[in-house]
């Protein structure tokens, strides 16, 4: 009757467990360290420590962000599509609201993101007929974007990524060719929209900022393009390295040598979007896997990280998380619907995890 009963029962703890509930349990490495250090405070000899917030995060989250970050980056809210959802309507309420967090805290704000081929609205890239935008009409277009959201917050905003994700993938061609902003103007739309970004705020910094930014094949074509910018004259101060990873890659060494790779363009390197799942790539289908078994392979790979981090202070100029806590994170669904991830540094009642430690206890 039991072992029935068992049975019965399984399927309901399964469905729970898929949709979050299984919480994995935390290892005592992340339990018994007494007080816990303000994160920002342990990097304040080293780069600011920053995380990505939104609407909702700078209510719930409130107390964790004020403890343990000294900057803030929005995740979706100075997005475009977010921004200036119609012609000439902006929006800018929630942006605003985290920009004044962050100066009621003396924090530093990241902008993201001015130029991207994703979350930017259909009309950007029609005119008024429908049709698809001229050159002209979409080059103004984006200067009027970009020279209203900018001044808007200048002096506010130390940092812009100004274009986003735009090199492609793989061993194939060098930009992606499939953004609308490639397609209507042309490669010269990066140097513009920098350019554009530059005259709207001559003191902020100004960033590229990419996914797989580590990967030789890939690598090699964003120091192409940072370079070419560069010889132009473009006003290019830093690369972002999105730093969403895993427990199994990349490497340090290959962490390392990508911001060693960019920094001896003379630029500044941030890592703009950290969480590593506890998903390897290969096995992030496998709604069986048990992750309480990988807490610990996570910890090392945040040490390990870390460590890089430090030992290239010179030039790494801030460690942005993507997210705050793991109760609120976008891995969750990602690739699969209805799959948990615990990628961040915080679980998800908000206390230090084994990686937290791991980077605080050096």
């Amino acid at each position: 009757m039991r072992k029935r009963f068992f049975y019965l029962l399984l399927p309901v703890v399964m469905i729970w467990c898929i949709a979050g509930g299984c919480q994995p349990a935390e290892t005592s490495a992340s339990l018994d360290h007494g007080e816990v250090p303000a994160l920002y405070e342990v990097y304040q000899d080293y780069f600011p420590i920053g995380a990505a917030v939104n609407s909702w995060t700078i209510k719930s989250h409130k107390e964790l962000i004020e403890k343990h970050f000294n900057s803030l980056t929005a995740e979706n809210e100075m997005k475009f599509e977010s921004i200036q959802p119609s012609p000439g309507r902006y929006t800018f309420d929630r942006a605003d609201a985290i920009v004044e967090l962050a100066e009621k805290n003396g924090m530093l704000v990241r902008g993201h993101t001015l130029v991207w081929h994703s979350q930017t609205p259909a009309w950007v890239f029609r005119d008024e007929e429908g049709r698809p935008a001229s050159r002209e009409l979409l080059l103004k277009r984006m200067e009027e974007h970009i020279t209203t959201v900018v001044s808007r917050y200048r002096g506010r905003v130390y940092a812009w990524d100004v274009v986003n994700e735009a090199v492609a993938d793989g061993q194939g061609g060098y930009l992606r060719t499939d953004s609308p902003w490639y397609r209507i103007i042309g490669p010269d739309y990066i140097a513009h929209a920098f350019i554009f970004a530059h005259q709207a705020d001559p003191e902020a910094k100004l960033f590229y900022n990419d996914y797989s930014a580590v990967d030789p094949a890939k690598s090699g074509k964003i120091y192409r393009l940072l370079k070419e910018l560069l010889e132009q004259g473009v006003p290019v101060h830093g690369v972002g390295i999105q730093g969403h990873w895993d427990i199994d890659y990349p490497s340090a060494r290959q962490v390392e040598a990508a911001i060693k790779k960019y920094a001896s363009l003379g630029l500044e390197v941030q890592i703009t979007e950290l969480d590593i799942s506890v998903y390897p790539w290969q096995d992030r289908r496998r709604l069986q896997s048990k992750p309480e078994n990988r807490l610990e392979k996570q910890a090392e790979r945040y040490r390990e990280l870390f460590e890089v981090f430090r030992r290239n202070k010179d030039v790494v100029t801030g460690v942005t998380f993507w997210g705050v806590a793991d109760d609120r994170t976008w891995k969750d669904n990602f690739p699969v619907r209805g799959r948990k991830d615990w990628p961040l540094v915080f679980d998800e009642e908000h206390r230090p995890k084994a990686a937290f430690w791991k980077i605080v206890d050096f």
